[in-house]
């Protein structure tokens, strides 16, 4: 499935020319087509929903706070993660930090696990936040719990986060 979106996106990509107005609303497209398949939260592995996983990967996403990005929000799926950050300047590449953040949870997580391999998938979506986006896309992934069915409120949701 993943592979299918993957070809479709970069067909539309393709298709939209050097219009960056075009390919921004072409990703978002994909991104909300690669959302809905992961919301239902039964497509690949689940680990995230068991509380010492979802625990771990809780405070490593806490752990470059305030170094390698200003932690706005996230919310742990099941399957899945969605983060919200600022990279102040001078932050290090926000690839660099999430590489390390996820082999250091990787590692916690396959170990809790007692199992090995690969624990993230190497696909990930991230964008840069447009001005008078931020509040609606932290209110989206907030709100990601409830549009999966899995709570009525997203303040009963364990595994999210907002700063203050």
């Amino acid at each position: 499935m993943l592979e299918r979106l993957q070809t479709e996106a970069q067909l539309l990509q393709e298709s939209c020319g050097p219009d960056p107005a075009a390919q921004y609303a072409e990703r978002k497209k994909y991104f909300g087509r690669f959302d809905n398949l992961l919301a239902g939260s039964n497509h690949g592995p689940t680990w995230l929903r068991q509380p010492e996983i979802a625990t771990v990967v809780a405070q490593a996403l806490h752990y470059p706070d305030g170094k390698g990005y200003n932690l706005r929000c996230y919310c742990i799926m099941p399957n899945h993660v969605h983060l919200v950050v600022e990279l102040p300047e001078g932050a290090p590449p926000l690839a660099k930090t999430l590489q390390l953040l996820k082999g250091y949870s990787s590692r916690q997580a396959n170990q809790l696990l007692g199992r090995s391999g690969a624990f993230w998938q190497a696909e990930s979506y991230d964008h840069v936040v447009r001005a008078g986006e931020l509040e609606r896309i932290v209110r989206y992934v907030l709100e990601n719990p409830v549009k999966a069915g899995l709570v009525d409120d997203c303040e009963k949701w364990p595994y999210s986060f907002l700063a203050q």
